[in-house]
C-alpha cells in the first residue's frame, strides 16, 4: 500500500484530490492522509529569500509543517506546499510530487532531479480563467467602465465620458499588443480576433501558428510592441530577463494614449516607476490584478490613482480551476496512475 499526503487549500480543496486520485488509481491501494491550508483566506508568501526556502516562490506552509504532514509518504500532492532541497532531505520516503499549477515555484525542482523525485505539475490549468479575465480588464479600461462605476458610487454622473476626446477609439480600431505567447498568451489572441483589432505579439521563443498569420497577427521586436500598442497586455513568465521589464525606461517608449494590463506576474513591473508614468501622464492607464507584494499595503501609492483598476489576484482563478477533473480532458491523478503502473514514465 502506497502512503500519499494531500496538502490542499481552500481553493484547490483535498477531498478534491482524493477523488480524483481514488478514480485514476482505482487498481492500486492508496493510504491517504488529508490536510488543507488556509489560503486564500490568508496570503501566501510571495518572498523569494525566505530561510530555508531556497528561493521558493508563491507558498504556503513551513518546512516543519510540511516534514511533518507528509512524513513517511511516499506520494505528495499539493497546489501550494513548498519542497526546497531541506525539506526533500527530511522526507527520505519521497519520490513522487504532483503540484496542481501551471508553474511549479514552490519546487526547487533541481534538487528533486538530484534525488530522483518525479515532479508533475499542471501547465495551462487556468489559462482559460486568465485569458477571460484579461479581455474583461481590456474592455473595462478602453471603455472606462471602472472610472463611470467609480463616479456613479460617489454621486457623480460623469456625462463627459461621452466626449469624443475622452471615450476615445474602439477596441477593433485599436493595436493590442502582448508579451508572452504560452498559454494564456495564445488564448487571448483568440479571443482578441472576434474585435477586429490589429494584434503583434513579443515572444522571441515562440512562432505563430499558421492561423495568426492567416489572421494577421503580426510577431515583432520589444521594442515594436511598445511603441505601437494602445493596449499592452503581460503574459510571460518571470526569469533574469523579464524580472522589472516595464520600467521606466520602457514606459517612457509607450504611447501617452496606452494602457497596461497586466494578469501574469507581480515582478514583471516597476512600480514606483509605474506610479510615476501614471501620475505624470506618461501613459494613459493600467489595469493590474498581481502584485509585488500581496496583499498590497493599504498605504500603496498606486491605490490613489484615478486612472489604474486593482483587483486582487485570486479574481482570476474561477471556480472551474478548482474542480479536479475525472473525465476525458485529465485529471490530477492520471500522471500518477501512469508513475504508478510505470506503464508511460512521467519526467521530472
Amino acid at each position: 500500500m502506497r502512503k500519499v499526503s494531500i496538502i490542499g487549500d481552500r481553493f484547490m480543496l483535498s477531498d478534491m484530490f482524493e477523488e480524483a486520485l481514488k478514480h485514476h488509481c482505482r487498481l492500486h491501494e492508496l493510504d491517504i492522509r488529508k490536510h488543507d491550508l488556509p489560503w486564500p483566506d490568508e496570503p501566501m508568501e510571495h518572498g523569494y529569500a525566505v530561510e530555508g526556502m531556497d528561493g521558493l516562490k508563491e507558498y504556503m506552509g513551513s518546512a516543519g509543517d510540511v516534514v511533518s504532514l507528509v512524513d513517511d509518504a511516499e506520494i505528495a500532492v499539493t497546489q501550494l506546499a513548498p519542497f526546497s532541497a531541506s525539506i526533500m532531505d527530511r522526507l527520505p520516503s519521497l519520490k513522487f510530487i504532483a503540484v496542481s499549477r501551471g508553474g511549479p515555484v514552490n519546487i526547487d525542482m533541481n534538487a528533486a532531479r538530484d534525488r530522483g523525485i518525479t515532479v508533475v505539475n499542471t501547465p495551462g490549468r487556468n489559462a482559460s480563467a486568465v485569458a477571460e479575465f484579461t479581455i474583461g480588464a481590456i474592455l473595462a479600461q478602453t471603455r472606462n467602465i471602472t472610472v463611470g462605476h467609480d463616479s456613479l458610487r460617489k454621486g457623480e454622473w460623469r456625462g463627459d465620458l461621452y466626449r469624443a476626446d475622452i471615450a476615445g477609439e474602439e477596441l477593433s480600431e485599436m493595436t493590442v499588443g502582448l508579451i508572452g505567447y504560452g498559454e494564456v498568451g495564445r488564448r487571448v489572441v483568440r479571443f482578441l480576433k472576434a474585435f477586429g483589432c490589429r494584434i503583434l505579439v513579443c515572444d522571441p521563443y515562440v512562432q505563430l501558428s499558421a492561423e495568426d498569420f492567416r489572421d494577421g497577427v503580426v510577431q515583432c521586436s520589444l521594442d515594436r510592441a511598445l511603441e505601437e500598442s494602445d493596449v499592452l497586455s503581460l503574459h510571460p513568465r518571470v526569469t533574469p530577463e523579464t524580472a522589472r521589464m516595464i520600467n521606466a525606461q520602457a514606459l517612457a517608449r509607450m504611447k501617452t494614449s496606452a494602457i497596461l494590463i497586466n494578469t501574469a506576474r507581480g515582478p514583471l513591473v516597476d512600480y514606483d516607476a509605474l506610479y510615476e508614468a501614471l501620475r505624470g501622464g506618461v501613459i494613459k492607464s493600467a489595469m493590474l490584478e498581481t502584485f509585488g507584494v500581496e496583499p498590497v499595503p493599504a498605504d500603496w501609492p498606486l491605490l490613489q490613482l484615478p486612472n489604474v483598476t486593482l483587483t486582487p489576484a485570486h479574481r482570476r482563478r474561477v471556480r472551474e480551476n478548482g474542480q479536479v477533473r475525472r473525465g476525458p480532458r485529465g485529471g490530477r491523478g492520471a500522471p500518477l496512475s501512469r508513475w504508478r503502473a510505470r506503464a508511460q514514465p512521467v519526467l521530472t
